[in-house]
């Protein structure tokens, strides 16, 4: 199985302040790894890393068997990442253009594509999403918390990533709407191809959808492996430094 992403005993923060400490993570073509930890462990700081958003201070971060590691985000983007940054509440997300309607966002987020393909990616992300189809010229901006996220995750698809980094795309949303948005992740998987790193709160859910399983507890990974080989009770212990 052919590597999408390696990191490799990666230390990073911001600065000053120490975030991550000797982080060893593989993300395989077509799998869904799923990266679980309590608040404050350093989940998005990994993210942030890989896409040259935090300081890297020793360590590797290959893609695509390129070397990354520090490279500024446009650089990292380029070789085929999208990353779906947590919204910072219900409301809003940095992910979308809220002046814009829906099928505005989308087409602002094909650059590159020719028109013929750009089209068939917005028909292919209206059958995963379909209220966007329904929604296509309204304003990003009136859209509600779950669409906003719906249309932020679309806008990472237009690109053809090979790899799809989610940061808690469930937070915030109704209980039935959480439900819909793993099926969805497992859809967009099978469907694109896409390699997806999913940070997820909702363990329980994201274990049932994910092939692989990372425990980052301050800092440091505590668990690597099956999805299937972690339960409930370990999970809660690992949480707690046990």
């Amino acid at each position: 199985m052919a590597e999408v992403l390696r990191v490799e005993k990666l230390e990073a923060g911001y600065g000053k302040f120490h975030v991550l400490f000797g982080v060893d993570i593989v993300v395989n073509s077509g799998e869904i790894v799923v990266l679980l930890g309590p608040n404050g462990a350093g989940k998005s700081t990994l993210l942030n890393s890989i896409v040259g958003m935090a300081d890297v201070y020793s360590g590797r971060i290959t893609l695509l068997g390129h070397d990354v590691t520090g490279k500024p985000p446009h650089e990292v983007m380029k070789l085929g990442v999208a990353y779906v940054m947590q919204s910072p509440n219900n409301f809003g997300t940095p992910n979308i253009f809220g002046e814009l309607t829906v099928f505005e966002n989308l087409i602002a987020a094909s650059a590159g594509l020719s028109k013929k393909d750009v089209l068939k990616r917005v028909e292919e992300i209206y059958e995963i999403f379909p209220r966007l189809r329904e929604l296509r010229d309204r304003k990003a901006k009136f859209l509600s918390g779950g669409e906003r996220q719906m249309l932020a995750i679309s806008l990472g698809l237009m690109k053809n990533p090979k790899l799809l980094m989610l940061d808690e795309p469930t937070a915030g949303l109704a209980p039935k709407l959480v439900s819909e948005f793993f099926s969805v992740i497992k859809d967009i998987r099978d469907k694109f191809g896409i390699s997806i790193l999913l940070v997820e709160q909702n363990a329980k859910k994201a274990l049932e959808i994910g092939d692989r399983a990372y425990v980052l507890v301050t800092g440091r990974i505590r668990y690597s492996g099956d999805t299937k080989s972690i339960d409930e009770d370990r999970l809660a212990k690992l949480f707690l430094g046990q």
